[in-house]
């Protein structure tokens, strides 16, 4: 698998931090003022608000509003530091457990303490990061009991309700809602379950309150597409996405694929909109997990979207019926665009699944699957009738099977962290369709059948 690049030492009050590719152990981050910060939870807490901090794990909810949400409930609050990484085109959160776990349990403590929570998680699957995290633990015991727990990686498996079932010894499945973690979570306590760059900036924020704004209004991306390796790095909102493409190895970029899988295929034009959630949304797009892949000229966005679409019919939990059925209709449709063995009307039945599926399903993995397909017909559009007009050959020559490889980026090297123990063997196929989980009621959805289309 290829490499990925990390930038050199970053200021104060970046999640990167002055040494990005080293493991930061107790004492160096004590060194740049960690765990030392003085501000209070209420301090704290009004900074976050004022700063306009949003989560980072993709849905960009304001963190004030969600730790409020969790703090007025009473009882006994847990807090959970998500790390589990779902989206193939991201590293950012695995990166962080390994390079920089004291970082984010500093801010899983100052969580705690803004919510009143009594215990807390940190909840990954990547083993690596579970061993930077235990030896941090172990240098640095928090104020509050924090326990490691490990699940599958899968698509879904980071999902809050996903996160909260693994944690109480269910599957990492998501569950039917309501009621919300922050409602009735892990042990039916109110929790908190936050990404771990949301804690990290969290941490950031109460050691510097003087750089709130631009610690909120900072981010990590994982860049690809282009010739060459991917990176990770630190940028400003409002940076335009051209921009990007450009300092990282893809000036020519012909398009993107946003957001990890959620936010879609932009065109070219959409390159000029700037990194900024509000902007991205506006247009229809969304900036999710901070994974971009950029369109290399030459490149085929059909191609891109169907090897999108098979990741996530892959990797589709199989409690609903509606997103086993809808995931594997869009799939095929789109496989079938870009082998040039589609019918007529495939375009008219994706628009209509791009339309009547988000929503549906009890988490986003249907409207993942959904907006592909909308998106690849708004922005793409003359590709698509031209795939139902003759076979491309630049789809010809990729390989399919490759499809789920060529989204996936991997984890940046982080000289001194802790190896784990045991290397986890590959997850099993997938088994054919279980019956639906008691607690998802599944609705049938009338597909028609796709001529030509496998």
């Amino acid at each position: 698998m290829t490499t990925i690049r990390l930038p050199t030492a970053q200021p104060p009050g970046t999640v990167l931090g002055t040494a990005p590719a080293v493991f930061e152990g107790a004492e160096a981050y004590r060194a740049t003022g960690g765990y030392d910060a003085t501000t209070d939870p209420e301090e704290l807490l009004a900074h976050l608000a004022a700063s306009g901090l949003r989560g980072r794990g993709g849905a960009g909810f304001p963190a004030a509003v969600k730790l409020r949400s969790v703090r007025g409930r009473g009882g006994s609050p847990v807090v959970v530091a998500n790390g589990e990484e779902g989206e193939p085109g991201s590293a950012k959160d695995r990166w962080l457990l390994r390079a920089r776990p004291h970082l984010v349990l500093d801010g899983l403590a100052r969580a705690a303490a803004v919510t009143g929570a009594v215990r807390g998680f940190v909840y990954l699957s990547d083993p690596a990061a579970g061993e930077s995290v235990r030896r941090a633990l172990a240098e640095h015991p928090p104020p509050l009991p924090v326990e490691v727990v490990e699940t599958d990686h899968t698509y879904v498996a980071g999902e809050e309700t996903a996160v909260v079932r693994r944690i109480d010894g269910g599957p990492a499945l998501p569950a039917a809602k309501p009621p919300r973690p922050f409602e009735q979570g892990v042990g039916g306590a109110p929790t908190l379950v936050s990404n771990v760059e949301t804690l990290a900036r969290i941490a950031l924020t109460a050691a510097r309150p003087d750089l709130r704004r631009a610690i909120a209004r900072h981010t990590l991306v994982t860049l690809s597409g282009g010739p060459d390796a991917p990176v990770l790095t630190e940028v400003p909102y409002g940076v335009p996405l051209r921009t990007l493409a450009a300092r990282y190895g893809n000036a020519d970029a012909t398009g993107a694929l946003m957001g990890g899988l959620f936010g879609g295929l932009v065109a070219a034009d959409a390159l000029d909109l700037p990194l900024e959630p509000g902007a991205l949304g506006a247009a229809g797009t969304a900036l999710g997990c901070g994974a971009i892949r950029f369109l290399a000229p030459g490149s085929c966005p059909v191609t891109t979207a169907a090897d999108a679409a098979a990741h996530l019919a892959a990797e589709s939990a199989r409690q609903c019926g509606v997103c086993v059925s809808g995931t594997a209709a869009v799939g095929g449709a789109l496989s079938g665009l870009a082998a040039g063995t589609a019918g007529p009307d495939t375009a008219d039945h994706l628009l209509r699944w791009s339309q009547g599926l988000p929503g549906r399903g009890a988490c986003g993995l249907l409207d993942a699957a959904a907006g592909i397909a909308g998106s690849l017909l708004r922005s793409f559009p003359g590709h698509v009738r031209s795939h139902l007009a003759a076979p491309c050959p630049v789809c010809a020559d990729a390989a399919p099977a490759a499809g789920r490889r060529r989204l996936t980026v991997p984890v940046p090297e982080v000289a001194g962290a802790p190896r784990p123990a045991r290397v986890p063997a590959p997850p099993p196929a997938r088994s054919p369709a279980p019956a639906p989980s008691p607690s998802i009621s599944p609705t049938a959805l009338p597909l028609p059948a796709l001529k030509g289309t496998p």
